[in-house]
């Protein structure tokens, strides 16, 4: 897939406020600093399109971007599970997050970000295993690969399969990236393609 053009639209502290638009959204989450804007500006090719910060927790609000004059959305989420924010902002922010994946129709997948330096951490298998309860279509994407040799990143790649195998029969889309070096756009843009395809279809069958 190509992108031939992306630019920000609007930020919504209420998924009621989100754009009333009638084409698929693929939205990004992952823990604070996990690297989503540096993704979505790699996807996108656009530097500095999402807003990147050294510092954990920056985004409070749900960022739309429109790609392809409106042909659908990348959704940058709100990261969870940032330990310096109050009780009280943490489970606003899990409301939030929760609203918009569970109620919002025009939500087509739900991309996890896992920083692929660490080992399987517990609130991204908890949050992952709230998605297949709520039966969301999700993928995992790794990111930061350039940050560890292709085998140590395979080994935790294995980790977290092995993790959710415990519990789960089929294992969702996984996609291992970087930033810095491109590693897994076409991938992942190939993957949305497909999605968007099959809505097609399906709309023009109905």
């Amino acid at each position: 897939m190509d992108i031939r053009n992306a630019s920000y639209e609007i930020s919504s502290a209420k998924v009621a406020q989100c754009p009333d638009t009638k084409v698929p959204e693929y939205a990004f989450i992952g823990r604070s600093n996990v690297g989503k804007s540096s993704l979505i500006n790699m996807l996108t090719r656009r530097k500095g399109l999402a807003k990147t910060s050294q510092t954990p927790g920056k985004t409070l609000l749900i960022n739309h971007f429109r790609i392809n004059d409106g042909e659908w959305y990348i959704v940058d989420l709100p990261g969870y599970g940032y330990a310096a924010r109050s009780k009280t902002q943490r489970d606003e922010l899990m409301q939030m997050i929760e609203s918009y994946v569970l109620d919002r129709d025009q939500m087509t997948c739900l991309f996890v970000l896992v920083d692929i330096r660490h080992a399987p951490q517990k609130i991204d298998i908890e949050f992952m295993d709230w998605l297949g309860e709520h039966s969301v279509p999700f993928a995992i994407v790794f990111t930061k690969a350039d940050k560890l040799g292709p085998v140590a990143a395979q080994r935790n790649v294995d980790a977290y399969k092995k993790e959710l195998l415990k519990r789960w029969e089929e294992l969702p889309p996984i996609f291992i990236t970087s930033s810095d070096k491109g590693q897994g756009r076409e991938e992942l843009l190939d993957y949305i393609e497909s999605i968007n395809r099959e809505i097609a279809s399906a709309s023009e069958e109905g």
